[in-house]
């Protein structure tokens, strides 16, 4: 790593050049006393990783990068983090053959209207190629906005599923289950989309926040229904689209097989490695997970447990599946809105995404879609979730 000085522009806060070999780099003074500290620069677990200490509070971070200094050649990746006011890491993976690149973090516009959730990452607008464009299975591949959205950083844990549950079920929620989880910080799982959804409202008005689910009319709050209506203005937690999912599971990149790059080892994520069905699956260790094969099933990890995404977000691959809002539709997904698409109208299973601790390395990638037996009943310890919040102040 190397710091590269004497870039003219106001706003830049700090430049990397990145090559292979290289060691980690000093923290320049801050650029405005009190306002702003230049990042220390490092690799951790395959990213190259720009820790602001510490951040402005409401202020956003925008990464950028270049192969050269020319003022025109600058290209925005779409991490964008919103400081607290507390150390902020934005990190951007690295494959060893990648070109030579230039990285810096611009500090982009005034205090932000609404402040991102304890908790959370906030997901920038934009558009982002959607499909897979390596192994042609999920095609054709289509060019989609989304509308900045907030995205938990982990996995529900068996301990969060609890908390709320409790809450709930002497506030009208009184059907919640119990799931399971192989500890309190491994992810809940064995839970349906249905009690997903409710808990969803639950915590909503734990928190003080407007709940996204209604049926009829009135706050989703018992039974089982298809007929359940989203308000996507509202502030409270929801599923995320499976659309909105696969932007935050890209982590900011384009056109790559996985969060962080085209190939996958058990240093990356909880999975079952075979090379002999994947050769991009790299992995030294095969089948279960090496960790966290131990007990009965679950094989899963604690949340957490690998390197996080360019947006900040963990196990975006792998430990478990996660539900997302949509129903599954082939149809629907070749020719969806181009603009914040949300699923088909009706279908008999809902959408899944990111694989989890007994599936394969291809599952893991950020473009598979997985509907198979997962109906809205259906409850599996290869199952869990997270949840997002639309970006409304």
């Amino acid at each position: 790593m190397k710091i590269i000085p004497g870039l003219s522009h106001a706003r830049l806060a700090v430049a990397v050049l990145f090559a292979a070999g290289c060691g980690v780099a000093h923290a320049q003074p801050p650029i405005a006393p009190g306002e702003l500290v230049a990042p220390e620069v490092g690799v951790v677990g395959g990213n190259v990783t720009l820790t602001v200490r510490p951040s402005v509070a409401g202020r956003s971070y925008k990464l950028e990068y270049s192969g050269t200094l020319e003022d025109d050649t600058w290209q925005d990746p779409g991490v964008v983090r919103v400081g607290d006011g507390n150390d902020l890491a934005i990190t951007t993976p690295y494959e060893p053959l990648m070109p030579r690149r230039i990285y810096r973090l611009v500090l982009d516009g005034p205090p932000a209207a609404a402040p991102t959730p304890a908790g959370f990452e906030q997901i920038p607008a934009g558009s982002f190629s959607m499909g897979d464009s390596l192994d042609g299975e999920y095609v054709p591949v289509h060019s989609v906005y989304v509308s900045a959205f907030f995205m938990e950083k982990y996995e529900v844990s068996k301990a969060l599923w609890d908390s709320v549950r409790t809450w709930g079920l002497t506030h009208g929620y009184t059907d919640l289950p119990a799931g399971s989880g192989k500890a309190t910080n491994h992810p809940v799982q064995s839970i349906t989309w249905y009690a997903m959804v409710k808990w969803c409202n639950a915590r909503s008005e734990k928190d003080g926040l407007t709940p996204c689910y209604t049926l009829a009319g009135a706050v989703y709050r018992t039974t089982n229904s298809n007929a359940v209506v989203c308000n996507w203005a509202a502030g409270g937690y929801r599923l995320p689209t499976e659309a909105e999912w696969e932007k935050a599971a890209r982590g900011g990149l384009s056109g790559k097989r996985f969060p962080w790059g085209n190939t996958i080892s058990h240093s990356q994520a909880n999975y079952y490695s075979d090379n002999w069905l994947f050769k991009y699956d790299v992995s030294p260790t095969r089948e279960y997970h090496p960790t966290y094969a131990t007990g009965d099933y679950p094989f899963t990890s604690p949340v957490g447990s690998f390197a996080a995404n360019g947006y900040g977000l963990y196990d975006m691959a792998g430990n478990v599946w996660e539900w997302c809002w949509d129903w599954f539709s082939f149809s629907y997904y070749s020719s969806s809105p181009g603009s914040d698409p949300r699923g088909a109208a009706s279908g008999s299973t809902r959408v899944v995404r990111g694989s989890s601790w007994g599936g394969f390395a291809n599952g893991c990638g950020v473009a598979y879609r997985f509907d198979d037996y997962f109906f809205s009943d259906r409850s599996d310890y290869l199952v869990g979730f997270r949840p997002a919040r639309s970006s409304v102040p």
